[in-house]
């Protein structure tokens, strides 16, 4: 990959990747820094990364500092953020509002599958790529995510009735 290659990669790949992060961690500066550690990356091994693996190559990159980032953030959360979301209100004014929520609560794995399936549009071998999982895994995690959501959603209108 050359300069002006590498260039073409961060203005088509750069927002999805960013889009990605945020919508899996909620945090807008964590997202900026893995998008830039995910392009320092890229640029020192662009030698050796080829054009057309590298939208699958730096997914992977991005996802992997995600997983990280989220680790690390788990081993310092404080008792503040706990109270914090146990007190959190139920009340929604829209269907939006209750599918993010209930994607928020997903376990990682199906977090990241339902994010790059129906927010960024990648196919199953790529997210299989990207995630480390086979593609009957990344079926699995998403119909599993499908359906909590799902249930998640039925559970506040029957609490709203």
């Amino acid at each position: 990959m050359n300069t002006q290659e590498y260039n073409e990669c961060v203005k088509q790949y750069s927002d999805g990747i960013f889009r990605f992060i945020v919508k899996n961690m909620r945090d807008e500066f964590e997202a900026e820094n893995i998008v830039q550690n995910t392009f320092e990356k890229l640029w020192v091994r662009k030698d050796t990364v080829e054009m057309k693996t590298a939208k699958a190559y730096l997914f992977k990159i991005a996802y992997n500092n995600m997983i990280d980032v989220i680790r690390k953030n788990k081993k310092h959360t404080n008792l503040e953020s706990a109270g914090h979301v146990a007190s959190e209100s139920y009340e929604y004014d829209n269907l939006i509002e209750y599918v993010n929520k209930a994607v928020s609560q997903l376990p990682e794995k199906q977090k990241s599958a339902l994010t790059l399936r129906d927010f960024e549009g990648h196919d199953y071998r790529s997210i299989g790529e990207i995630t480390g999982m086979s593609e009957s895994q990344v079926k699995v995690n998403i119909f599993r995510a499908r359906k909590y959501i799902k249930e998640y959603i039925n559970k506040l209108e029957v609490m709203m009735l």
